[in-house]
């Protein structure tokens, strides 16, 4: 176990995920979810709170990458420990002329999820999902479920079977 919560088989527990991922959870079959307080979604709060270490805790940055007129949308997988470099392998990576996270409307907006919640499953089709090689290699990692008031433990190498995962070297 990670940390002091008490995890349940996810796909069994569908009333502690966003709409979104709950469709989706099934892509993603050892996830296990724990109900938290909302209050402690954040981070730092929540990895001190209930003993998850930063290295176990990874977030989903969502970004919005702009070329020609057009944006488009990712979500960067990156440990809590990191920063993703948004400005440089992610820009690069996306084709894009500029990259910058997403304002916090319209990345809940997009993705049905909460902000503090936001995780790649059940992200919408056809948004690369770009996991970071320190998250694809974590045996277990805890991340968002879609609402603040609940985590998400999975294998890090889970995240890379998501449609339209790729691994990188995000960090910087």
């Amino acid at each position: 176990m990670v940390g002091t919560l008490d995890w349940k088989p996810a796909h069994a527990h569908p009333d502690l995920l966003a709409s979104p991922v709950a469709a989706a959870i099934g892509r993603v079959p050892d996830a296990e979810v724990a109900g938290i307080d909302p209050e402690l979604a954040d981070t730092a709060a929540f990895c001190e709170r209930y003993g998850v270490p930063l290295e176990a805790s990874a977030n989903c940055v969502i970004v919005a990458a702009k070329r020609s007129g057009e944006v488009s949308y990712a979500a960067c997988m990156i440990l809590a420990t990191g920063r993703a470099d948004v400005n440089g392998v992610v820009r690069r990576h996306l084709g894009a002329r500029k990259a910058s996270f997403a304002p916090m409307g319209e990345a809940t907006s997009l993705t049905a999820m909460e902000y503090g919640g936001i995780t790649p499953v059940g992200l919408p089709a056809g948004w690369p999902v770009l996991v970071d090689e320190a998250v694809a290699a974590s045996p277990r990692v805890v991340i968002g479920s879609g609402l603040r008031r609940s985590k998400l433990l999975v294998p890090g190498k889970a995240l890379t079977t998501l449609p339209d995962a790729q691994t990188l070297a995000l960090a910087q």
